[in-house]
């Protein structure tokens, strides 16, 4: 089952790389981007964003798992954020052209300035909402509460916010605003589509990182557990 995962995996990121290798495949994707952004990025973040989380948790335990982790919850959730991120990358790219054309912000006709501020504000305004909230579903999910009235309170507090703020959070400067920056170089086209891939990419970072987490050690006066 475990090779077959990988199998199946490794396809879907093989389906991606063919259509944007493949002159008529991308022209395609390019007016279909074009014509219908909300449904492409519904489609491109739900699959990629999905992948990336799998990719993230085989990782961390060593092996594929699909038991039990209500995968398409998890994809309705990364295609909700597909739709959000059609409008949020031109927001910010327009913004900040505008704010360059009126000179409140320094590197007007620069591309590499422009794409670094654009990079730079949207990780600083959305991402951390956009984590937070990841974050919250992803709770809701392991509770299977994702389709019923949220308890959000009682979800919010129960987030570790020590490690949201040692890994997701801190990547918005390490990771994604460099990253975005690169895509924001990129014609708006592919620009969700990069989201998606670098979806993929942190989830192999976040999950390098997990298997790397030494277990800690029960306090001292807890007795273990009888087998």
């Amino acid at each position: 089952m475990d090779k077959l995962i990988s199998l199946a995996w490794a396809a879907l990121l093989g389906v991606v790389v063919v259509v944007m290798a493949v002159p008529d495949l991308r022209a395609g994707f390019e007016a279909a981007t074009r014509a219908h952004p909300y449904l492409l990025g519904l489609v491109k973040i739900g699959m990629l964003g999905t992948m990336g989380e799998l990719l993230g948790k085989r990782i961390g335990r060593g092996q594929w798992t699909l038991r039990g982790i209500r995968l398409e919850q998890r994809f309705l959730v990364w295609a909700f954020l597909g739709v959000v991120f059609a409008a949020v990358f031109p927001l910010f790219s327009f913004g900040v052209d505008g704010l360059l054309e009126k000179g409140l912000l320094p590197g007007q006709g620069i591309a590499l300035a422009a794409a670094f501020w654009k990079s730079f504000f949207m990780n600083l305004i959305f991402a951390p909402v956009m984590m937070v909230f990841h974050r919250l579903t992803d709770t809701l999910i392991e509770r299977n509460q994702l389709l019923t009235r949220w308890p959000v309170t009682e979800a919010f507090v129960s987030i570790d916010w020590k490690t949201m703020f040692r890994v997701p959070l801190l990547a918005c400067v390490w990771f994604w605003i460099p990253a975005h920056t690169v895509t924001f170089l990129l014609p708006p086209e592919y620009r969700v589509l990069s989201a998606a891939l670098l979806a993929i990419a942190l989830g192999f970072i976040m999950g390098v990182a997990n298997r790397r987490k030494p277990v800690e050690a029960p306090p001292a006066n807890v007795p273990p557990a009888s087998a």
